[in-house]
């Protein structure tokens, strides 16, 4: 109910006074001594009852004038309330007509310059005309006498209800004293009661000014009580809601009380955890090989730990960054292990191949070792399943003698996977980046990311981007993560990516790494493998000794051969485990066995054949060649058939051949159609005849532009009757001009062709180089035939 109040100048605002006076009947209505004029106060934001006082600011100069000569005249003075507060210099019809007599009981001059003046209403008049406006405003009036009912029940029960109002809201309003109660039992009088009432009532000056005008007392107790039924709805509304509050955080509250009570005994005991753990991670922080800027963000989280309540949320947040900050190897590296020769047997002990990954390995040591100090390479190794690029990675690690950290990027979808969360998030981390540097303990980790290329992208982010920073060697010492909100320097880690295709790994990202290319093993490879580290594992997995087993190298061929097709050891790898399971059970129930394993029981062992061996088959007939060919499982050989039949000069493609293959037929007929003279070819004959290429083993999709000059000489064989020389495959793309042009996956097709029985390989010049790449052993046998032209291809084919 009681309220600031503003008179008169503008924003000037009142200090709020108690606002009660016990005035007699008697001195409200004698008018007697009240002069035919006033001078006139116009109030802005209130209205005047009589009976009441109240203190007010004058800041116009008429207003100013108006006081001083009422303080001088009988100290009585008009007061009354303006209907637009913006209006400066109020007219007559600005003003409302009813107001009240006030005396003034106490002029003050404010240190400020302002003047203050305490007025007492008396009693109500109504404006009848302005006489002067200068130098303030002169008025005449007439009294308003009040209809105060006497012994009418119906008022009496009205101040009642008035009365219980005003407790009740008094006791709802947390800004009204409880004394207000002890004040309104002693006023007696019931027509102060109201003004009293009216006047502390949070009403516009609208509304106030309607209860001032209003002459039949029990009218104007029937408005209050109104408006005081509003003000004790809202304020009960208010109350429940407040209730329904306070019981949510009274549980709050309590706990907090007797949290604040077990830290006090604590104290009086002489034990604080909070304040033991935070001087223990000052105590650990000073141990750390931080710069001035981490130890600058240190101190000022943990000066904020410590004015944080531990009972809030925000309190464990702090402290789990701090732990974090304290865990990381800030500055922390391991030693590398610069004996060169134990690395390299190390590699060779754990990897059989792979020389290009060994040799780049131990270039870095080696410049690191002349120079002491070089940023990592960021190594992608690229190449078919199970070759051992993500086992590679733990071998390095082992032989430089540093910390291992793989992390598996497939599937990942999310960017704050590698940045982390910000803090401001409920249940924010690190990034896992931050995250397993933390759990190596040292900066200079050997760090693989496994399946580089299976990273996804959606609507959280793209996970590959975030990676641009962590993977470039001129951006990774400032690396930045949203959790930590410091750099990182990640410059000193040894990056090894794998992925097994580079199509689908982004470009800028393919672009910072250095890419080494693993081709599948050979057949001789995977022997070697096996002897020297998956049948020695088996053995120990399966609690067998050399005693009890042995396998020979014709019986691991065999297994290749017949029970796997792929091109690392995996599938190898399983069926040897199956032969030791096998074993194993025979050494536990005392069964005789023979110890070494041979070929005729590995079909009782592994159960029939899983795959038919390559073999060639030596074909008289014109129009038959064999080719090479590239699959993830490593190299095949391909037969390229051909029919001629009576028609009109199609050309028909089976096989599930791919567009390219397509292309590469096509290409070859338009070449032989072209050089008809030359290849001795009656040019009528393309018209006359219908031309059928078929690639065997329809079900499996062919493609690729390596089927261009087995396309070219079956198509020749076929138009001029004469059969391809016997154990000849090719591989090799052509031109219209002529041209044979280079292919890939060489290693794969010459080492399959050598499975194969043949005998003779043909393939451009330019793939010399990299049948020199391979192992003189694993080829030998094998004759090489290169070519350059068309031309050549079938002087060696055909003769």
């Amino acid at each position: 109910m009681f309220e600031n109040y503003f008179f008169d100048g503008p924003n000037k605002e009142m200090e709020n006074l108690p606002i009660f006076s016990v005035v007699e009947d008697s001195e409200i209505e004698n008018v007697k001594d009240y002069p035919e004029s006033l001078a006139l106060l116009a109030l802005k934001n209130t209205v005047l009852y009589p009976g009441v006082v109240i203190p007010i600011t004058i800041g116009r100069e008429k207003s100013i004038n108006a006081v001083k000569y009422a303080e001088k005249n009988k100290k009585l003075i008009a007061v009354t309330s303006q209907k637009d507060i913006k209006t400066a210099s109020p007219g007559r019809n600005d003003l409302f007509s009813v107001g009240t007599v006030a005396r003034i009981v106490k002029v003050i001059e404010m240190p400020d310059g302002n003047t203050t003046a305490i007025l007492k209403g008396r009693s109500r008049f109504e404006l009848t005309e302005i006489l002067s406006n200068e130098p303030y405003i002169n008025i005449s009036y007439r009294n308003l006498p009040d209809v105060n009912p006497s012994e009418n029940l119906e008022f009496d029960a009205t101040v009642s209800s008035i009365r219980d109002v005003a407790k009740k809201i008094i006791e709802l309003s947390a800004h009204i004293p409880n004394e207000a109660t002890i004040m309104l039992q002693n006023i007696k009088n019931n027509s102060f009661l109201l003004n009293f009432i009216a006047s502390n009532l949070n009403l516009n000056v609208k509304k106030k000014q309607e209860i001032l005008e209003e002459n039949d007392f029990l009218e104007k107790a029937r408005m209050i009580l109104g408006l005081m039924g509003s003000e004790l709805q809202l304020l009960e509304l208010k109350d429940q809601i407040d209730s329904k509050v306070r019981g949510g955080i009274e549980k709050q509250q309590r706990d907090y009380f007797l949290n604040q009570q077990l830290k006090t005994i604590q104290e009086e005991l002489g034990d604080n955890p909070q304040e033991a753990e935070l001087l223990a991670l000052a105590d650990k922080a000073k141990a750390k090989k931080w710069d001035d800027k981490v130890q600058e963000a240190f101190d000022k989280q943990l000066n904020k730990a410590k004015r944080i309540n531990p009972q809030i949320a925000e309190y464990s947040v702090t402290l789990n960054y701090l732990e974090l900050m304290l865990d990381l190897p800030w500055n922390e590296y391991s030693e590398d292990n610069f004996d060169l020769d134990k690395v390299i047997k190390v590699l060779d002990k754990d990897h059989y191949g792979m020389e290009k990954v060994k040799a780049r390995i131990l270039e870095h040591l080696a410049v690191l070792k002349l120079r002491g100090d070089l940023k990592a390479p960021i190594i992608c190794l690229v190449g078919p399943p199970g070759v051992g690029k993500t086992s590679l990675g733990k071998s390095i690690a082992s032989a430089l003698q540093r910390e291992f950290i793989r992390m598996s990027l497939g599937g990942l979808h999310d960017e704050s996977e590698i940045r982390g969360h910000r803090k401001t998030y409920i249940g924010a981390m690190p990034g896992r980046i931050i995250q397993s540097i933390k759990k190596a303990g040292t900066s200079n980790p050997v760090f693989i990311l496994d399946e580089i290329d299976k990273i996804g992208k959606d609507f959280r982010g793209d996970p590959s981007s975030a990676l641009l920073e962590v993977l470039d060697p001129e951006q990774n010492g400032t690396f930045y993560d949203n959790y930590l909100e410091l750099e990182y320097d990640l410059s000193k880690v040894l990056f090894i990516a794998t992925a097994n295709s580079l199509s689908t790994i982004q470009p800028a990202l393919l672009d910072r790494m250095e890419i080494i290319e693993l081709s599948g093993y050979s057949t001789e490879e995977k022997i070697e493998i096996a002897k020297k580290h998956l049948v020695p594992k088996q053995r120990k997995e399966h609690g067998l000794g050399a005693k009890d087993v042995t396998l020979k190298p014709t019986v691991i061929s065999d297994v290749i051969e017949r029970y796997t097709r792929e091109s690392g050891v995996r599938s190898l790898d399983r069926r040897i485990a199956a032969i030791m399971r096998s074993t194993a059970k025979k050494v536990a129930m005392d069964e005789s066995y023979d110890i070494a394993i041979k070929i005729e029981q590995l079909e009782d062992i592994l159960g029939p054949t899983k795959v038919s061996k390559d073999a060639y088959a030596k074909v008289d007939t014109p129009g038959v060649t064999v080719g090479l060919a590239w699959t993830r499982v490593g190299g095949d050989i391909l037969f390229v058939e051909s029919s001629l039949s009576k028609g009109k000069g199609k050309l028909t493609l089976t096989g599930n051949l791919g567009d390219v293959m397509k292309e590469s037929a096509s290409t070859a007929l338009s070449y032989i159609k072209g050089h008809a003279a030359q290849l001795e070819i009656d040019p009528e004959f393309f018209e006359k005849h219908d031309i059928h290429i078929h690639v065997p083993e329809g079900a499996i999709p062919k493609d690729g532009p390596s089927a261009g000059i087995t396309m070219l000489t079956a198509l020749s064989s076929l138009i001029k009757d004469k059969p391809v020389k016997s154990h000849l495959a090719m591989t090799g793309e052509i031109t219209l001009r002529g041209k044979v042009l280079p292919v890939g996956g060489i290693k794969e097709k010459i080492l399959a062709a050598k499975r194969a029985g043949i005998k003779t390989v043909m393939m451009c010049a330019e793939n010399e180089k990299h049948v020199n790449q391979i192992k003189k052993e694993y080829i030998k046998g094998l004759k090489f035939i290169y070519v350059k032209t068309m031309d050549e291809v079938l002087k060696h084919a055909l003769g």
